[in-house]
């Protein structure tokens, strides 16, 4: 078992999570313990109902928000079956990276030591199911914004993202599994914002938990909370953002995913997009 408490971003609301195994084929899924009959959510792309600066999943009358820096931390490690119990509406952001949901997972039960931190393929360890590749294109873009699923013989993710703001200005960052560290590489990128958009946020009912202690925050002169901890950290938990996202597919299946200021909403369109393929056909091309 793991747990972790905190604040969440969004909502300012104090949470506690609890990680356990769950049983072979169950996947990946949250039980909101606070709520009469503790409701089951599934971690599955069909279960998101909203994708508003993070990504929510619902089922029935039950909800639960950011889940995404836990799920990149979990399908990194290879953790295919989890009970999440949370007691509240919101994850805890921690220190706004998946770091410490990696340190906490460590130990969880039948987590190979010598793949914690990585994420060497398979994707699930110890599964013996088949693993889905990607054999044609899959697209989903919206002005020059774009995410995309390419067929490759290794899984890869590469981002790019592009602001005005010199501090951050244009970033790419290429990440391998197979050869690059989860731990190190990846899960310690800190969300991040824009100071001219707090207030704004804030009237939105937005961004209640945020402090400069557990997000980065940049403004025209620069970072108001240095230090970064890569030169292009924003665009490292842009890439956290979509592996967290990616995971919703259950395994995820082998291509190069490709991002350019993409969010959540693409994230998760592409996620469906290559879902719906799978199933329209009795003998799915995109299965090998």
């Amino acid at each position: 078992m793991m747990e972790k408490s905190g604040v969440g971003l969004h909502t300012g609301v104090f949470t506690k999570v609890r990680v356990l195994p769950a049983a072979v084929g169950e996947g990946r899924y949250f039980v909101r313990v606070d709520l009469p009959g503790a409701p089951v959510i599934p971690a599955r792309v069909e279960a998101v109902v909203s994708t508003g600066l993070s990504t929510e999943l619902g089922w029935k009358d039950a909800r639960v928000r950011t889940v995404e820096h836990l799920l990149a931390a979990l399908v990194a490690l290879g953790v295919h079956d989890a009970r999440i119990e949370i007691d509240g509406p919101e994850l805890p952001l921690l220190d706004g990276s998946a770091a410490e949901w990696v340190e906490a997972l460590g130990a969880f039960p039948g987590l190979p030591r010598e793949r914690v931190g990585s994420l060497a393929e398979p994707w699930a360890v110890q599964r013996k199911a088949p693993i889905a590749k990607i054999t044609e294109p899959v697209w989903v873009q919206r002005g020059d914004a774009f995410v995309c699923a390419m067929p490759a013989s290794k899984t890869r993710f590469t981002y790019g993202i592009d602001f005005s703001l010199p501090a951050i200005g244009n970033q790419w960052h290429s990440w391998e599994p197979v050869s690059e560290d989860f731990a190190t590489e990846i899960a310690p990128a800190r969300t991040f914002g824009l100071a001219d958009r707090i207030q704004q946020l804030r009237d939105r009912g937005l961004i209640k938990g945020g402090t400069l202690d557990n997000a980065l925050v940049c403004g025209a002169d620069g970072w108001l909370n240095p230090p970064l901890r890569f030169a292009n950290e924003p665009v490292r938990h842009k890439l956290l953002d979509l592996i967290g996202d990616m995971s919703l597919l259950g395994t995820i299946p082998v291509a190069h995913y490709l991002a350019y200021k993409a969010s959540h909403q693409l994230h998760v369109q592409l996620a469906k997009k290559i879902a719906q393929r799978c199933e329209a056909r009795s003998n799915p091309s995109l299965i090998n």
